[in-house]
């Protein structure tokens, strides 16, 4: 999902040029947010949305959304397709400190400091060799997930014909077995019926040779 970086350059003067997006006075430190801009400097805009979708940072939350309207800009204002974007330069800038006091023992106070810093995200066009490899690498990635979903379908079907067709065999023994076992009954029920018939018949004879 991540990919290799497009530009693993620090930005300099003429890499501040392009379409940006920033957001000023956000309540979080700037060596917070540098931590989740160092996953994605580089990056095209589709695989920088994807590692900040599952970055488990609040910075992230937020840089995510500098993205996304740094990208409505280069789209709307300056015509450019989303696709063809990277990451050119990201960075954040120490904001104005809150100062916050608590109170300690023997009536003193403790100054708490409220960070603030200030995100800018610059985006850029990839070039026409790169954007090539950039959009084959997408087409795997997309023809990998469909292969997989596609497979796990598949194998979920054959799963449950296979499940059901082992029910409706055992169904089938289990009936015939059944009919086996009653069948059975019967004989031996008609044979005890025989040998009891048989034996009254051979009992009664003899009685009725001594009342004659």
């Amino acid at each position: 999902m991540t990919g290799p970086k497009l530009n693993e350059r620090s930005f300099i003067a003429g890499e501040r040029t392009g379409t940006r997006a920033s957001v000023r006075g956000s309540r979080m430190s700037a060596s917070k947010a540098r931590v989740v801009l160092n996953l994605v400097r580089g990056r095209d805009v589709v695989i920088a949305d994807q590692v900040l979708q599952f970055t488990e940072r609040e910075a992230a939350r937020v840089i995510r959304k500098v993205l996304a309207s740094a990208v409505a800009n280069a789209v709307n204002n300056d015509g450019l397709d989303a696709d063809t974007l990277y990451i050119k330069a990201c960075y954040a800038d120490e904001g104005p400190t809150l100062r916050r006091f608590k109170p300690r023992a023997k009536g003193r106070a403790t100054r708490i400091n409220k960070r603030t810093c200030h995100i800018t995200i610059i985006l850029g066009v990839i070039d026409s060799e790169l954007l090539q490899v950039v959009q084959a690498r997408r087409e795997r990635a997309v023809s990998g997930r469909r292969a997989t979903r596609g497979g796990g379908v598949a194998d979920r079907r054959a799963r449950v014909q296979a499940s059901r067709t082992k029910r409706s065999d055992d169904a089938v023994d289990t009936s015939v077995e059944e009919v086996a076992t009653e069948e059975a009954n019967i004989e031996e029920t008609t044979i005890e019926a025989t040998a009891v018939e048989t034996t009254s018949i051979e009992t009664a004879a003899p009685e009725a040779e001594e009342t004659n």
